[in-house]
């Protein structure tokens, strides 16, 4: 039986741990040679340690496929750059790239520091354009080649003290369809994944009330491994038609995410005053809008 990923060269990034260590390994089970990167750094970013790629490396070695560990920053063009010349340094190409890097600083907004905003964009958001900035090149001249982001429904919904985590996230769809649509003509595809899954990235979900304590119990029933399939496929080409999206993976179900485009429109030949506004358009404007939802209430029934 041919593997999906059979000769493929894939970077994943954060691939230490949840989700991007059961990418990896997934990846590595169907053939392709992975750049195992991971800085090895606590949640919030702090710290580095080489152990936790270097045992994704040896476990994807026991079982028989091929890796190689790194162990620089996404947060920084010139170490990003090196995660893609790792690739090509030892497999002699680059075929897929999986920005799944990320750290989290949560915070009510009025409370959150400078520092932690710009920490968690330069991670997430400035890490995905980073990598895939330098991957972009060897994909355009190949003409072939597979972006997946990591996004979150913090951004694509709403989630209380994420302001950081939520900018960065759906920045990630913005930039994920415009590479899409820069790349198309070069047969370089670029999707999103929105994870719902058990990581110590979500482990600081406050735990103080029965409610609390149950929806945890929910979250941790949906194992990382869950979403590394839908990482593999998008990276395989069976997926050569499949760009510009953004997919849910929560347990069993996957779901296709809409974007954004317009819902209803008013006219005046006049023109508007602010008058007018608020006598006019927002009346009848409001039926469509938005509630100001969280993710939890939006997938409000349990995991499938």
């Amino acid at each position: 039986m041919t593997k999906s990923l059979e000769g493929k060269s894939i970077v994943v990034t954060g691939a230490g741990r949840g989700i991007g260590r059961e990418i990896a390994l997934l990846c590595a089970a169907e053939g392709a040679r992975v750049v195992v990167n991971d800085p090895g750094g606590a949640a919030d970013g702090s710290g580095s340690s080489a152990a936790p790629a270097e045992e994704v490396v040896e476990e994807i070695k026991k079982r028989g496929g091929t890796a190689v560990a790194n162990f620089e920053t996404v947060a920084e063009a010139i170490p990003a750059s090196r995660i893609v010349k790792t690739a090509t340094d030892h497999f002699g190409r680059l075929d897929g790239v999986v920005n799944n890097a990320g750290i989290l600083r949560d915070m009510i907004f009025h409370r959150m520091s400078v520092e932690a905003f710009e920490a968690v964009i330069k991670v997430h958001l400035m890490g995905s354009f980073y990598v895939s900035h330098a991957a972009a090149r060897l994909f355009r001249e190949q003409e072939s080649g597979a972006f997946v982001h990591f996004t979150s429904t913090s951004g694509l919904v709403g989630n209380v003290g994420q302001a950081n985590y939520a900018a960065a996230k759906l920045g990630i769809v913005g930039l994920s369809k415009s590479i899409a649509l820069d790349m198309n003509r070069f047969n370089v595809r670029s999707n999103c994944i929105s994870p719902f899954a058990w990581s110590r990235m979500i482990g600081t979900i406050p735990t103080e009330t029965e409610a609390e304590k149950a929806r945890v119990e929910k979250i941790k029933q949906m194992g990382p491994e869950r979403i590394a399939p839908m990482a593999a496929f998008l990276l395989s080409d069976a997926s050569k038609d499949v760009t510009g999206q953004i997919f849910g993976v929560r347990m069993n179900e996957i779901f296709l995410f809409s974007q954004n485009r317009p819902l209803r429109s008013v006219q005046r030949s006049e023109g508007w005053t602010p008058e007018t506004i608020a006598q006019h358009a927002m009346p009848a404007l409001r039926p469509s809008f938005y509630k100001l939802d969280r993710s939890a209430d939006v997938f409000s029934w349990d995991p499938i």
